[in-house]
């Protein structure tokens, strides 16, 4: 059985389509999905373009820079494993590879009365790792 280094927090539950993903997670590697016949980049990983519908579609790594696209300061935990975390930072980043994804912005001050001190909307950011678990990887982003 596996320990998790953040007791009672949720972990992802992957899936036929979600699992490669999860893998490469897993080893630290960001990979997303771009639609063959339109071509879409997108997140979250699903066989189906969101955009044109196709299954046509292929993973490709990001290379983890992006841009931050907005952001909020959590500061009531949504759930009890995150009583001790708050406050903290929730966010969009876009990704360099077009696709926009939801993530938490770590190596910042989470100050919900300033949070223009060390957080702006478009500041550049690259991708971190929470490792939750031995198996259990998470995409995180910090200033670049």
């Amino acid at each position: 059985m596996t320990q998790q280094r953040t007791p009672g927090k949720p972990l992802p539950t992957p899936t036929s389509e979600t699992q490669f993903y999860w893998d490469k997670c897993h080893q630290h590697e960001l990979w997303v999905r771009r639609c063959k016949d339109c071509p879409v980049t997108y997140f979250y990983p699903r066989d189906m373009c969101p955009d044109c519908f196709s299954r046509n579609t292929e993973w490709i790594q990001s290379s983890g820079r992006g841009t931050l696209h907005t952001f909020g300061i959590v500061v009531r935990p949504p759930h009890r494993g995150w009583a001790e975390d708050v406050p903290f930072v929730v966010a969009m980043v876009d990704l360099e590879e077009g696709c926009r994804m939801p993530t938490n912005l770590v190596g910042v001050e989470a100050d919900p009365a300033d949070p223009a001190k060390t957080i702006r909307i478009g500041m550049s950011v690259e991708l971190a790792w929470d490792d939750r678990t031995d198996e259990v990887s998470l995409p995180v982003f910090r200033p670049a």
